[in-house]
């Protein structure tokens, strides 16, 4: 498909179901974005292949597509300083209204309100000279997690999953004492960059998904959705005023779920169909679906994956500390970098 250079081949233990629509997303040079292969996501990926070379505000040329979401498309840019960066650009068809823009540019700052090198800073937002808006943020150099996944097979080994858990969790610590819910986390928006840091990426996209208009309708296209295999079952039922960190904490166990098992916590053949699973049935154990599991570790992400929040884990400071001490029980092969 488009842009499939430089992606690696499916893995042996393919996610089911939606695989085919929404996998893999559109990527290269490390940051990932999902897209949904429809006629929709094509028109987006043709729009945004046409603005290559081109210099916004006379000031970033746009070198690369890095990839194309529901909401927008990323680019490699240069700045004209020679100081190398990401754009991030609202589809056009999102840019008419300014109630749209005022919410990408104060959603796209919501990661600055974290304390923490685990998250992708924004630098600069401004408008094309059509007035669509569009965020600058670091360039990052590595693979998504998603793409870490492909490459292993499908199949992560629990040392690796419990090191990239502890990180991940301590960054949600973090956003979450700063008052600030990812509400999208899912293996294409964790990043390890080249010298062994994890990174979040898109905090605050699912919260723009939300309100932007006609967003709601997962049918209409997919990509505004991406896939529902990582939402909580609150989200999944709409229930958003009583989302908290527990939903993020639901998204981290069905993410572990799908690197040791290499399928998702309910498989489906769309979007639709796991949203209602999502929104009505109980999590698989994880040891019912992958028996070679160390029990230690089957036991912190089952319970991250409960569907009741009052019998989750508290918060991911909770889930971080057991996810420690099972690494410490198990003496795995793959401790957190220092």
């Amino acid at each position: 498909g488009p842009g499939s250079r430089g992606i690696p081949g499916p893995p042996r233990a393919r996610p089911p179901g939606p695989a085919r629509g929404i996998w893999p997303p559109l990527r290269a040079h490390g940051i990932g974005v999902g897209v949904a292969q429809d006629r929709t996501s094509h028109e987006l990926y043709q729009q945004a292949q046409g603005r290559l070379g081109t210099t916004l505000k006379g000031k970033w040329r746009l070198d690369a597509l890095i990839g194309v979401g529901g909401m927008a498309a990323v680019y490699a840019a240069t700045h004209r300083n020679g100081h190398r960066v990401a754009v991030k650009l609202l589809h056009p068809a999102l840019s008419l209204t300014t109630s749209v823009h005022e919410r990408f540019r104060r959603e796209g700052y919501a990661a600055n309100n974290v304390e923490h090198p685990g998250v992708a800073r924004v630098l600069d937002d401004d408008e094309t000279e059509e007035g669509e808006p569009f965020l600058v943020m670091e360039l990052l150099a590595g693979e998504t997690l998603d793409t870490r996944w492909r490459r292993a097979g499908g199949r992560m080994p629990a040392g690796e999953v419990l090191a990239v858990a502890q990180a991940l969790l301590d960054v949600l610590e973090a956003a979450h004492q700063g008052g600030v819910l990812h509400r999208d986390i899912k293996p294409e928006n964790i990043f390890l960059t080249a010298d062994g840091q994890l990174k979040l990426l898109d905090f605050g996209i699912a919260r723009m998904r939300e309100l932007a208009p006609g967003a709601a309708s997962v049918t209409r296209t997919g990509a505004m959705l991406g896939t529902p295999a990582f939402m909580a079952p609150e989200q999944a039922r709409g229930r958003t005023r009583e989302i908290d960190g527990r939903a993020d904490v639901w998204a981290v166990g069905a993410t572990l779920f799908t690197l040791l098992t290499g399928r998702y916590v309910h498989p489906g053949e769309t979007p639709n169909e796991i949203l209602i699973k999502t929104a009505t049935e109980h999590a698989p154990t994880l040891l019912s679906v992958q028996p070679d599991v160390p029990p230690e570790v089957a036991h912190v992400i089952d319970r991250a994956l409960v569907f009741s929040t009052e019998e989750r884990w508290e918060s991911a400071a909770a889930m971080r500390a057991a996810v420690l001490e099972a690494l410490r029980k198990l003496e795995l092969p793959w401790s957190p970098p220092a």
